[in-house]
């Protein structure tokens, strides 16, 4: 019997062969991830990964997977691979049975009345749901400090940002709480927390997973995707999640396969992977630039072109963005009114309209970052500004996806850095809005354009120790090809490092008690 100390460790796909093969039960695995999320994730020196951890109904799944599994015969043989392996899943998509907060105060306590498509498919493919994982408020921030419910740490230092805004799946499964996760991406979400926590995070290409479910930020920017830690799981759980969905209105008819078997190829032999000229360099920590020179030296001995291309438009990309993305969000944000559902808050004195209401409620419910980005997107909307601002901003997005058109002429994959650095300190640029944003400067482009990006470890930084991220950009519909030059640099990398990055992490103390958001325990 394997010890849970190892079996936590294991990759998604070795726990689902020794779920198969009958060496190790549902339960015995998901009991082992709910009793190391006891032990690391709560208190004040905890991870704080989790908002709502969902053992019940998690164990009850397993028991479901389990027992199908012993039965035997044609059910047992139709299980997914992923079947009784578990996941946590990002608090901005919604869930039947558990809260979903999006990490605001405006949503405390609200329960869904329907799963998100991907939570139906997770459920399908019988994956026990340890919970919910914490994020920045909407999915607003890059260090999953604008949590309403405390800040996530990082597991290689707990003084660290895990990124954001999908710091709580990253963290997980970084900490060994889940074998995977989903997350969300904006602007980054997925692939900059997987950069600063040795972890892999995927964006597919937009369209080809259901956003029904997710709450809305950016609806032509946002997407949901994998969190792993190796880029076959990734694959494997990339493929449970993706395929149409008649009930998103921007979702591809194309069916998405080959993503398992493109992470099992095994070779980059005369592919061309072209070095994004704007996106390294200049304004990148010396350890980062080491690591990823490190990944293209790897990549050319394996087989691959190294070619140089030119994106000029990249550098508008962050601007663009800025204000690309706030439009949408004031858009999108103007349902919690305090009426419908959610938080209401009732003005102190004075006459009791709808509008004072809301806007006692909003006040009350949505936290500074929020509410920033509230006020520039409906300057950026507002008459007069129009054309000046959004307007313009969407002219720059048709620049960069001409950018990544001409890219892709010349390169099959194009590779740059993760993020500028390494994990910052908790706290250490809160009050700077514009440097956090920089965190995102290498990873806009690709939700601009809806092109395909995955982040895999690329080392530690010679500086601190830190993880490194390199990121991996596809044309759009090719995802694929991430998955076919990640999983080779990954094996590459892994290699030379001694084996996988997470394994280099140090341990975590035990924290204390988790306290979740709902149900028979103590709301946070």
């Amino acid at each position: 019997m394997t010890d849970t100390n190892t079996l936590i460790r294991l990759s998604a796909a070795a726990l689902a062969e020794k779920l198969a093969a009958g060496e190790v039960t549902s339960v015995e695995v998901t009991q082992a991830y709910l009793d190391r999320i006891a032990a690391v994730d709560g208190g004040e020196r905890g991870v704080n990964a989790f908002l709502h951890v969902n053992a019940e109904e998690a164990l009850a799944v397993a028991a479901e997977v389990d027992a199908i599994r012993a039965a035997g015969g044609a059910e047992a043989e139709a299980l997914h691979v992923l079947a009784g392996v578990p996941i946590a899943v990002k608090d901005l998509i919604v869930t039947i049975g558990q809260p979903t907060t999006a990490g605001s105060k405006i949503l405390e306590g609200w329960h869904s009345p329907y799963d998100a498509t991907v939570v139906e498919r997770l459920r399908a493919a019988k994956m026990p749901i340890l919970g919910k994982t914490n994020l920045d408020e909407f999915a607003m921030g890059s260090s999953t400090e604008h949590s309403a419910y405390g800040p996530t740490r990082n597991p290689w230092d707990l003084d660290r940002i895990p990124g954001g805004s999908g710091g709580g799946s990253a963290a997980a499964v970084a900490a060994f709480e889940a074998p995977l996760a989903l997350g969300t991406d904006t602007g980054g979400s997925i692939r900059q927390p997987g950069a600063v926590t040795g972890t892999v995070g995927v964006k597919p290409t937009y369209g080809s997973v259901s956003r029904y479910g997710a709450i809305a930020m950016a609806s032509s920017l946002d997407q949901i995707g994998p969190v792993s830690r190796t880029v076959l799981d990734s694959a494997l759980l990339h493929e449970v999640i993706g395929g149409h969905d008649p009930r998103d209105s921007t979702s591809l008819p194309d069916p998405l396969a080959g993503l398992v078997a493109a992470a099992k190829t095994g070779n980059v032999e005369g592919m061309r992977i072209g070095i994004i000229k704007e996106l390294h360099g200049e304004g990148y920590q010396a350890g980062v630039e080491n690591r990823f020179h490190d990944s293209l030296e790897l990549l050319k001995e394996a087989g691959a072109e190294i070619v140089e291309v030119s994106c000029p438009n990249f550098q508008y990309a962050l601007g663009a963005y800025y204000l690309i993305m706030p439009s949408e969000a004031s858009s999108n944000l103007a349902k919690f009114d305090g009426v419908r559902y959610g938080l209401r808050v009732l003005p102190e004195d004075g006459p009791m309209t709808i509008e004072r209401v809301m806007g006692a409620t909003r006040a009350a419910g949505f936290g500074d970052e929020v509410k920033r980005r509230i006020i520039l997107g409906t300057y950026a909307l507002s008459a007069g500004y129009y054309d000046a601002y959004y307007g313009s901003a969407q002219k720059v997005r048709t620049l960069v996806q001409r950018d990544f058109d001409a890219a892709f002429t010349v390169a099959d994959v194009l590779i740059s850095p993760t993020a500028p650095t390494t994990a910052f300190r908790l706290g250490e640029k809160l009050d700077d809005p514009l440097a956090m944003y920089l965190n995102d400067v290498a990873t806009i482009p690709a939700n601009l354009a809806g092109v395909p990006g995955l982040s895999l470890p690329g080392g530690l930084a010679d500086e601190d120790g830190l993880p490194v991220g390199i990121q991996l950009l596809a044309p759009a519909r090719e995802d694929a090809r991430l998955y076919r030059v990640g999983a080779v640099l990954e094996s590459l990398l892994e290699a030379k490092w001694g084996g996988p990055m997470l394994a280099q992490a140090p341990e975590l103390a035990a924290a204390g008690p988790v306290e979740t958001l709902v149900g028979s325990q103590e709301a946070k």
